[in-house]
């Protein structure tokens, strides 16, 4: 364990400094000020994503430069943009189409097609992954939950990896970047993570000692540290792949998952927690929010 966090206090104030979705899984992300909390993730969060021509889901583990196609909300509709093509305009409302049966991380999931000219469009962009294909989770449909014993059997989440937030902390990130620059590596972003909800104003990895964060009418329950893979290699800017496998291999060696929950039997790096929403109505929570977050000794 970190020494800081042997000294940190049962309760604490945060501060939301940034907020963030991901409407296409493995698409750019956009950056709010201010966002929905629904009890399956921040509004339009990894509400779409893309299969392949085998009904595959494709992530940047598979295509780095997936991270070159623009995500934008205009009114009534998600936008898709990328260099040298005309943007594409998704609306909304749920198209009429059959049901598609695909998975996710072996869970089962039922989805609807966006149709032939989102294909086309995904087509030239893609240009070396021909037949894919965009796809939302039909609407009403409830994905299976693999782990109801940490995040709770009502639990749902669209096409995020494991839970329905991801959240950050920028003090974390600091001490990643000091520990890199110190052996002459480049520092990162927190894009690189991901995240929906990053907040300052707690010692770096305590995040993995806070319970609960507790806002007006809501509580943000924090259950598990996020295991992180080789998507933290790729910049999220340019789509390139670190050659040495950084920060990764770095943040393996700061903080990896049976330091940040001893009951991980993984080697592999933590960054962020991952949570669920506990709130009777929808909420909004908004850049420069304070948060009071309850360690797990409350």
């Amino acid at each position: 364990m970190h020494p800081s966090l042997l000294e940190i206090p049962r309760v604490m104030n945060l501060t939301v400094t940034s907020l963030h979705i991901y409407p296409v899984k493995s698409l750019g992300g956009i950056t709010l000020p201010e966002a929905e909390l629904c009890h399956e993730g921040l509004r339009y969060d990894r509400q779409w994503m893309l299969l392949d021509r085998q009904g595959r889901f494709l992530s940047q583990r598979h295509r780095s430069t997936l991270t070159q196609i623009a995500t934008g909300l205009n009114p009534g509709a998600l936008m898709l943009e990328a260099s040298g093509v005309e943007p594409l305009r998704i609306p909304f409302r749920e198209r009429h189409g059959p049901v598609i049966h695909t998975e996710i991380w072996g869970d089962a999931c039922e989805v609807i097609d966006e149709g032939d000219h989102a294909a086309q469009w995904l087509a030239q962009v893609l240009g070396t992954e021909p037949g894919a294909r965009l796809v939302r989770l039909r609407a009403g449909f409830k994905r299976p939950q693999k782990h109801p014993a940490r995040y709770g059997k009502h639990t749902s989440t669209q096409f995020a990896d494991s839970a329905p937030y991801l959240i950050t902390v920028e003090e974390t990130l600091a001490a990643l970047n000091t520990e890199l620059t110190s052996h002459g590596l480049a520092p990162v972003a927190m894009n690189r993570f991901r995240a929906n909800i990053v907040l300052s104003g707690v010692p770096a990895f305590a995040e993995h000692r806070i319970s609960a964060l507790k806002g007006h009418g809501f509580m943000l329950r924090l259950c598990y540290p996020r295991e992180r893979c080789v998507i933290t290699t790729i910049d999220q800017e340019t789509g390139r792949k670190d050659a040495g496998g950084e920060p990764f291999k770095t943040l393996r060696r700061l903080n990896p998952m049976h330091q940040a929950t001893p009951s991980s039997d993984s080697s592999g790096p933590a960054f962020g927690e991952l949570a669920v929403l506990d709130a009777a109505h929808p909420s909004c929570l908004r850049v420069g929010d304070q948060l009071v977050a309850v360690n797990k000794g409350e």
